[in-house]
């Protein structure tokens, strides 16, 4: 994926890049959902009406300029009009995005808002949901409903029965406030089809936020042999990698390989993940920090696992959709299905929230060659390993089988395998 530059990229090229990033993660279909940008002179750059969002490009896009005049060889989206309004009732939204996400329309069918203390970030990143009754789409009555909510203070509304907006100061920050509130609201219903989702109380969010990194001195300078810049490689690729296939969204994830001793390279801190270069990457060495860069805010607990467990050289931490099910339900995920994912998991325990942050030493000596991963509660799984791409497939399995428990939820019972096949298992791969 292209990274964003909302000061100096063109309008244009920030939209077709966003409406390809929400078309290929099954948010929008063809026809559905429009994104604009208001530009500094005024100008409202939109997605056209009735073009393929599959097939986008930048001519595509079109420019309303503030006396009503139009640029461009389409006629902008014909939800245009509630664009205007929101820009209308809120000077500091410079970005909108509008579509029909499949998690956010199933609460907007309901008429119910999903509860953003489900998650430490969520809260954080789209702040408390407006709501806006139904009216008809491109109406000025449907623009003054949203305008209305907007201008309230928030900056994501669930639409009765069509979709979601959500606003930001750029577009950087409208997408990743439309992913989160997706995610978020995915996470909530694949936990109520397995159990019952729980919530963080307030203080547990505020707790985690107060958290001052711990960010250790900077180097005094800096070297990137050929070892530490094949890292850096894999790293970055394996991040977008996830991002593509669900396993890590713009706002949550860190990944870490250890270099050499307990030196290692770790994800940056304020960086999508979408966009993770080889330049974002920390380098962690002798203590000290890469000069100019601030790791992930999970450094301490990457840090801390690779000290107690020698034979880890990878961690990965991150809130896969399907997983995060089990997360914020409490229910284990038993990973007895089938032979792979009882040989790459065996038993996953489950940590309260709070213990990444709290009971750091404690966490890190849980795991051992039998147990690569764990979850915590309203946050996220860690998984390890020797190699990434080990700890990696240990991820996609992990995701795989939590999807897999999910769909049999409705069908009945699991039957797992049972002792007598996972001692079989045992000896065959594990001896």
């Amino acid at each position: 994926m292209d990274k964003i530059d909302t000061l100096l990229q063109h309008p244009r090229d920030q939209i077709t890049e966003i409406i390809r990033r929400i078309y290929d993660a099954g948010l929008t279909t063809t026809s559905g959902g429009n994104i604009s940008i208001r530009d500094g002179e005024g100008n409202i750059w939109v997605t056209p009406t009735a073009i393929d969002k599959g097939s986008l490009q930048r001519k595509d896009i079109v420019c309303v300029h503030p006396d009503g005049n139009i640029t461009g060889h389409y006629k902008p989206s014909s939800e245009f009009p509630f664009h205007k309004a929101i820009y209308d009732s809120r000077p500091d939204a410079g970005a909108v995005v509008h579509a029909h996400p499949p998690a956010l329309v199933s609460f907007s069918i309901v008429r119910k808002l999903p509860n953003m203390n489900i998650i430490p970030q969520a809260k954080h990143i789209c702040g408390p949901i407006g709501y806006a009754p139904y009216a008809t789409p491109g109406s000025e009555e449907l623009g003054n409903e949203l305008a209305r909510e907007f201008k309230k203070g928030f900056n994501a509304v669930i639409m009765e029965n069509h979709g979601t907006v959500v606003a930001g100061s750029d577009l950087k920050e409208a997408y990743i406030r439309f992913e989160t509130l997706e995610f978020t609201a995915r996470t909530i219903i694949n936990a109520s089809t397995i159990g019952t989702p729980c919530y963080l109380k307030d203080e547990q969010i505020d707790a985690f936020h107060s958290q001052i990194p711990d960010d250790p001195p900077e180097m005094d300078s800096v070297e990137h042999p050929e070892k530490e810049l094949s890292i850096r490689r894999n790293i970055s690729s394996l991040v977008r990698r996830s991002c593509t296939q669900g396993l890590m969204i713009s706002s949550y994830g860190t990944v870490s390989v250890r270099w050499k001793d307990d030196d290692f390279l770790i994800t940056p801190r304020n960086v999508p993940r979408w966009e993770m270069g080889l330049e974002d990457i920390v380098q962690i060495a002798d203590g000290k920090r890469e000069p100019g860069k601030l790791p992930s805010r999970a450094l301490r607990v990457h840090q801390q696992i690779y000290r107690q467990n020698p034979h880890i050289n990878s961690i990965i931490l991150t809130q896969p959709r399907h997983i995060m099910a089990f997360g914020v339900s409490g229910k284990k995920l038993d990973v007895r299905t089938i032979p792979e994912s009882w040989v790459f998991l065996q038993d996953i325990p489950m940590v309260e929230f709070g213990k990444q942050f709290d009971e750091v030493e404690e966490l890190s000596g849980m795991f051992t060659p039998g147990t690569p991963a764990l979850i915590i509660k309203n946050d996220s799984i860690i998984v390890t390993g020797d190699k990434l791409l080990q700890t990696f497939d240990r991820l996609e399995v992990a995701e795989f089988s939590a999807r897999s428990l999910i769909m049999s939820h409705p069908l009945g019972e699991l039957v797992p395998i049972n002792e007598m096949q996972i001692e079989d298992l045992r000896k065959k791969f594990l001896s």
